[in-house]
């Protein structure tokens, strides 16, 4: 049987597992359909970005690198029998080679951070959103809570204490005194 606030698709979609929430389940699958969205919208130069950057950050890319430097020294240092140096020492080539692959690497590096950065700096925002609307949502059910209680004759805090907490956090006002409070340890560090 269903609990009251469980929907037939949260029931369906969720494992039988009793630790966890259906909401959770669902909460999972919504957030891996935004991805599944996110990569099917990447451009192919995104796709060609990410794939290099892949590359780059794994150890099969230390391994190539340390084959083909490698190689390329003993052949150039004229250690290869049968092959003749083609960038004899100070390896002018090789350091040309190196150079221009370290400018486009660093480039597709540059390339999927910004695109991360900027699905990260959406996931905050929404954060902040539900964040906002959470604390909203919690103000109401303390004002409802001490109503009964007032209703009721319950124990309340002291009234100083409920009108703080009563109150609606403006999200502007944080930020300027996040800001000032900055602004002061600054000053004070200089």
């Amino acid at each position: 049987m269903m609990a009251p606030t469980e929907s037939a698709s949260d029931a369906d979609a969720a494992p039988n597992d009793h630790g966890m929430s259906p909401v959770v389940y669902r909460n999972i699958a919504a957030l891996m359909e935004v991805r599944r969205i996110e990569e099917k919208h990447k451009s192919a130069s995104e796709r060609l970005a990410d794939a290099i950057t892949r590359f780059a950050g794994g150890m099969w890319c230390v391994y190539a690198h340390a084959l083909l430097f490698g190689g390329w020294i003993v052949v150039n240092t004229g250690k290869v029998p049968g092959i003749r140096p083609f960038d004899p020492f100070p390896f002018v080539m090789l350091a040309m080679f190196a150079s221009v692959e370290a400018i486009f690497l660093s480039t597709f590096i540059l390339i999927s951070q910004n695109r991360m950065s900027k699905m990260a700096d959406r996931r905050a925002e929404l954060d902040l959103q539900i964040s906002l609307l959470t604390e909203h949502e919690l103000t109401r059910v303390v004002q409802i809570v001490d109503a009964l209680a007032i209703r009721i004759g319950a124990a309340r805090p002291p009234q100083e204490e409920m009108a703080d907490i009563v109150k609606d956090v403006n999200p502007s006002r944080v930020v300027e005194q996040i800001e000032r409070a900055e602004a002061e340890l600054n000053a004070r560090s200089m």
